[in-house]
């Protein structure tokens, strides 16, 4: 009579407390979701009224669900050459810098004000976001991936 042939058995125990994965670069700068919402163009005499003033909102997302600290700059300029040649320089008024936390999937919305001294196309993506999940320590944020430019045309009536 022949033996049975042996069989190696293997136990496995589920893991009680599961090692939370890092987040990956690619994830972390992605948490925050922006978008500008301003008009394509804006009209304004600059006869009677040599600043130009228009109303900007910028709306971030947090994609993630986690609780997230955001940090704005708009202080940010476009300095290469050819960018100052098709949009010209503009500002942002008032408040530079913001700090704010988002809970799990809230959506936040600032009121901005950018200010133009004379007519031509202008680049609003300009403000820089940064975020970090607010359990995570690191002595600085990630930067999140900018959208596509944000064109305006001022034009002069």
């Amino acid at each position: 009579q022949e033996l049975p042939e042996m069989v190696l058995l293997k136990f496995f125990r589920p893991e009680s407390t599961p090692v939370p994965a890092r987040p990956t670069p690619e994830q972390l700068s992605s948490l925050i979701k922006t978008s500008l919402h301003y008009p394509e163009s804006f009209n304004h005499s600059f006869n009677q009224k040599s600043l130009c003033l228009v109303p900007v909102t910028l709306l971030l997302s947090n994609c993630s669900q986690a609780v997230v600290d955001v940090m704005i700059d708009l202080r940010h300029k476009t300095t290469s050459p050819e960018a100052l040649e098709i949009h010209g320089s503009f500002t942002w008024l008032g408040q530079t810098q913001y700090k704010l936390q988002l809970k799990s999937q809230e959506v936040c919305s600032l009121q901005l004000k950018a200010c133009f001294v004379h007519t031509g196309v202008y680049n609003l993506g300009t403000p820089r976001v940064f975020a970090k999940l607010v359990d995570q320590v690191t002595l600085f944020e990630t930067s999140q991936q900018n959208s596509m430019p944000a064109l305006i045309i001022i034009n002069n009536i």
